[in-house]
């Protein structure tokens, strides 16, 4: 296998110059008009703790043996910016493609206390592992989004060797490989003002209807008044899911350790613009397996990546997933 981790600094992507900074980029991304070429059918999974999970799926004419799977981002869906503009490229392609909601993520809250975290990478597991057992000869081809990211290469580094029989390469954007950095970084300045307060918003009603369908000790005085995702991580993040509190979360969920231990075809994409996480505290090729390729661009923001003229367009990503999943050299 070609080793791919001395690719660390070469940059696929520039922002158009009427774009300019990390803020814009991943702003403009998130409210950039588009037209779905496509519509989705939604199949439910009943999940073995007697849970639900909702998927998406896009059907394009031909069936195919190749699936493309995504794992959305905190409190995405599958109408966020990016699950579209992929599914578009896909249903170009004649490829099949799937969007997988976390526990909640649907538009209609999940039936346990717990809902799904960053680390969840257990959840990974039985979903791919589940499209294999329904379709053994299907190849499987995952992309995680941000946290959903840092779930997906957390699994890989957990699986190993083992990973092969159930995925044949993989893609994780945007991704904030150490939370607590991440949490820092959000729970801070301008990134607290316009990203976490919006996370929070969405947040917060699921967890008040939480607290009262099952009694939850968690004061929801308290639950309303947090404005940081320290304060929700220690308040119930952490302890529903089995976590001491929010560092003892942020720590064991991290996908960075994991890295050196990936052994598929995986592409890692950040930009070091990008306000949720600093490019500084992104992996070296020294930190990751030469099984990992690392495309950080300078910019592009979190999730952005715009490109063209104005009013500018989001096929680069689906582009640059498609190409790297075709064994296009990076």
């Amino acid at each position: 296998m070609k080793d791919r981790s001395d690719s660390t600094d070469f940059s696929h992507y520039t922002a158009p110059r009427w774009l300019p900074g990390g803020h814009l980029q991943t702003i403009y991304a998130f409210s950039l008009r588009q037209t779905m070429n496509f519509s989705y059918r939604r199949e439910r999974w009943e999940t073995l703790d007697g849970d639900f999970i909702d998927l998406d799926w896009l059907d394009p004419s031909s069936p195919g043996s190749s699936l493309v799977v995504l794992f959305h981002g905190l409190e995405g869906s599958s109408r966020s910016h990016y699950a579209v503009s992929l599914m578009n490229e896909l249903k170009r392609c004649g490829i099949r493609g799937v969007v997988v909601h976390f526990r909640g993520c649907s538009g209609e809250v999940n039936r346990l206390a717990r809902a799904y975290h960053s680390g969840d990478s257990l959840e990974i597991d039985w979903i791919l592992r589940r499209f294999k057992e329904r379709e053994p000869n299907l190849r499987l081809y995952p992309v995680g989004v941000s946290i959903a990211g840092n779930m997906l290469l957390k699994w890989l580094g957990e699986q190993g060797e083992n990973v092969s029989n159930v995925i044949e390469s993989a893609v994780a954007i945007s991704v904030p490989v150490d939370l607590a950095i991440a949490a820092r970084r959000l729970d801070s300045g301008w990134n607290k003002l316009i990203y976490t307060s919006r996370f929070l918003r969405s947040m917060k009603p699921k967890l008040l209807a939480k607290i009262s369908a099952h009694g939850l000790p968690i004061d929801g005085r308290a639950l309303r008044a947090i404005s940081t995702f320290r304060e929700i991580d220690d308040l119930y993040t952490a302890p529903v899911h089995g976590f001491r509190d929010a560092e003892d979360y942020w720590l064991r969920s991290s996908s960075k350790p994991w890295l050196r231990r990936i052994r598929v075809s995986t592409l890692m994409i950040n930009a070091r613009n990008d306000p949720f996480f600093p490019g500084d505290a992104l992996p070296t090729a020294a930190e990751v397996s030469a099984y990992v390729a690392l495309e950080f661009s300078q910019t592009g923001g979190h999730v952005g990546f715009v490109t063209g003229k104005f009013p500018g367009d989001l096929s680069w990503l689906p582009s640059r997933i498609l190409r790297f999943f075709a064994g296009a050299v990076p």
